[in-house]
């Protein structure tokens, strides 16, 4: 909770820091890595700091932070803070790290604002940052307990047992403990990050989602090769499809993140697209391992059959569940159908299988939604944010809806 005295420091100048928190996390970052360049090569993704991802992720969640402790002075933005510890723990953030940080955003804050920086401003936000980062460090202090590990200290040899080739863009790899130790548990919805030396020197890290039931005795994470376009080629993306093979040994961490199926019987949404499939397989093969009857309604959407990874993994899962429905949605059938699927099931339902097949893009309104439903969303921003607010149109609660973010979070702040 923010002081008496500075709640209304905060107030009257978050609409000035909010216009400017851009340019402030663009000069942070500057000169962090002027100082620090190690991070840059070693923790920090180089081509999220290239397109600017990184920068507005945390401008979303300094401002959205701010604007918390405002409206809901009485609690704390545990869904917020939560995502992001989850990330940092899996990066290897230790608390040693936030004095680093504070110095150099507030170097950036007085030199954007000027003037405007009074010493009452400074120490306004300054309190905001510290309740944001002792928070984060408490969180992810109690993420490495869980994990067994010492602050930081989360990384393992793993070798890869077997190799996929899931689609022309998707591989997925399975791992075992290069030492002969159990790869360990983790929750149905989690990744772990990978960390991979480049022809640079750069030990570049990236999260992967575990794509395979947390009952199996190894671990498989399934890569989307990030291709050039818009943005810049996918440098650990790349390098796993064109250099991991069977035997290698990858550096991977311990499993983190706050996107778990949750226990009891209540009815579940799973709603994915692209590569965000993923961590719904892991929830559907936990599921059906169980012998859970919980009622499931599972929605994807992809270009097409032949881009959608571990397609028939997928429908081989639904279909083990007894009070489970699959609804597909490809913007380009082509002519290849999901196995056991004809061309002509391709437009509509079909009973035999209990799948049904639609072209164009995902749409819920068609579909009937038990109530009391918790749902999981992963996947591209659009199509989040377009489930999302159907969602909502049909009254599910904003708490009863979860998502789950691959690279930075620009979504912070939703409710």
């Amino acid at each position: 909770m923010l002081s008496e005295q500075s709640a209304p420091v905060v107030r009257a100048t978050l609409p000035a820091v909010g216009a400017a928190i851009g340019e402030i996390t663009e000069l942070f970052y500057r000169k962090l890595f002027a100082d620090r360049p190690e991070l840059l090569r070693d923790l920090f993704n180089r081509g999220n700091q290239a397109n600017g991802e990184q920068q507005r992720a945390l401008a979303g969640s300094i401002a959205a932070f701010a604007g918390m402790l405002l409206e809901r002075p009485d609690t704390t933005p545990g869904a917020l803070l939560s995502r992001i510890a989850h990330k940092h723990a899996s990066l290897g953030v230790t608390a040693d790290q936030y004095p680093l940080v504070h110095r150099h955003l507030f170097a950036a804050i007085a030199e954007v604002l000027g003037d405007a920086v009074t010493p009452e401003v400074a120490a306004a936000w300054d309190e905001v940052y510290w309740l944001m980062a002792e928070a984060l460090i408490a969180l992810e202090t109690r993420l490495y307990q869980e994990a067994g590990a010492a602050d930081g200290d989360l990384w393992r040899r793993m070798e890869i047992t077997e190799r996929h080739e899931e689609t022309p863009d998707a591989v997925s790899l399975v791992l075992r403990r290069a030492e002969g130790q159990p790869t360990g548990p983790f929750r149905p919805g989690q990744y772990v990050s990978v960390q991979v030396e480049l022809p640079d020197g750069a030990r570049q890290i990236r999260q992967y989602s575990l794509s395979a039931a947390p009952g199996t005795p190894q671990w498989r994470i399934t890569v989307k090769r990030v291709r050039g376009g818009a943005g810049p080629e996918g440098e650990v993306s790349s390098w796993l499809h064109e250099r991991a093979r069977v035997g290698d040994v990858l550096t991977v961490s311990a499993p983190f993140g706050d996107l778990v199926l949750p226990d009891g019987d209540g009815p579940l949404l799973l709603a994915s697209a692209g590569i965000g499939t993923t961590p719904m397989l892991a929830m559907l093969g936990h599921l059906a391992e169980t012998g859970s009857a919980r009622p499931v309604t599972v929605v994807h959407a992809d270009r097409g059959p032949g881009h959608h990874a571990h397609r028939d993994e997928l429908r081989r899962l639904v279909g083990e569940l007894p009070q489970a429905a699959l609804h597909l949605w490809y913007e380009e059938p082509g002519d290849t159908a999901p196995a056991g699927l004809t061309g002509a099931d391709t437009g509509g339902a079909t009973e035999a299988t209990g799948v049904t097949v639609s072209t164009g893009l995902a749409d819920l309104g068609t579909l009937e939604l038990p109530e009391g439903l918790t749902a999981y969303l992963c996947g591209p921003l659009p199509f989040m944010r377009a489930v999302r607010g159907e969602l909502l149109r049909r009254g599910v609660p904003a708490a009863a809806i979860h998502y789950e973010v691959f690279g930075p979070d620009l979504w912070l702040g939703q409710s």
